[in-house]
């Protein structure tokens, strides 16, 4: 494989408690020698879960050498929570912002929204006309499940950058022409900010498959049928999902791309593995 500057960077959802917390921090000091561009943290629907999103990026910030980017959803916060937020976050040192719209909220199956904010646009208008986070949006090349079409998803994205995202970090996929076919169309439209893949190392087919079908993501047949007979076999899974991630990466490199972020499931071990075999070596 032709050698080339690699980047990478790493997503984690917050704990649920103490055990998780002392794991993830295990998993996040396996990483750390890697340098990553930034780590993110996943942004969880209110009490507990927010509360650890913040307390786990302000603890990345102060603890360790890595640049933490927080996520942060709008969708039924008031301006005033997320101004709270934005505030504590820029105070401790965070400049990184991953600005989403969030899930809707349901009642008797009916979408609600009862806040502020409609769509990640309106987040980050807001937060750009009070802070200079620099800030990174999401990007479906697969469509999002809420979109009519890929034209609409281009006019959202162009609009996220019209109002100051710096990047975007796209849902996961498998088929990586999905990826360079909307690469191609978001460059047509004259969207030039970096688009980073965002790669899934898949350690539970089953679950990957009912999560690839929420979010409108194609699961290939092959891949598939490489997992068939490994549901009580973790180890081999393990190998197997390398093997298919670092395919996945070596047809993106060849094809120009040298970003990666990885969903790491709170899990450092594949993405280490598969970070390595990239070129992105530990350094110190």
């Amino acid at each position: 494989m032709k050698k080339r500057i690699t980047n990478v960077s790493f997503e984690f959802f917050p704990p649920k408690n103490d055990e998780a917390i002392n794991s993830l921090w295990l998993n996040i000091r396996r990483l750390e020698p890697l340098k990553p561009r930034f780590i993110s943290v996943t942004y969880g629907a209110g009490g507990s879960t927010r509360e650890n999103t913040h307390d786990l990026v302000k603890q990345i910030k102060k603890d360790t050498n890595l640049e933490p980017a927080a996520h942060l959803t709008c969708i039924g916060s008031t301006r005033g929570e997320i101004e709270k937020i934005a505030n504590d976050y820029w105070d401790a040192g965070v400049r990184h912002i991953v600005a989403l719209r969030g899930d809707r909220p349901k009642i008797n199956d009916k979408t609600i929204n009862n806040g502020d904010f409609k769509f990640a646009t309106d987040l980050i208008k807001f937060l750009k006309e009070r802070f200079d986070f620099d800030i990174t949006v999401s990007a479906y090349p697969e469509i999002h499940p809420d979109s009519n079409s890929i034209e609409q998803e281009y006019d959202i994205l162009k609009k996220k950058v019209d109002l100051g995202a710096s990047k975007a970090i796209t849902q996961f996929f498998f088929d990586v022409e999905y990826y360079f076919k909307f690469i191609d169309g978001a460059v047509k439209r004259g969207i030039t900010i970096p688009i980073i893949p965002g790669i899934l190392p898949v350690t539970n087919c089953k679950r990957t498959i009912e999560f690839a079908n929420k979010m409108n993501c194609k699961v290939p047949d092959e891949l598939i049928e490489m997992f068939k007979g490994l549901d009580s076999d973790q180890e081999t899974r393990k190998l197997v999902a390398a093997s298919v991630v670092h395919d996945q990466c070596r047809r993106l490199i060849e094809g120009g791309i040298n970003d990666f972020h990885f969903y790491t499931l709170n899990r450092a071990d594949l993405s280490f593995a598969i970070c390595h075999i990239i070129g992105v070596r530990a350094i110190g």
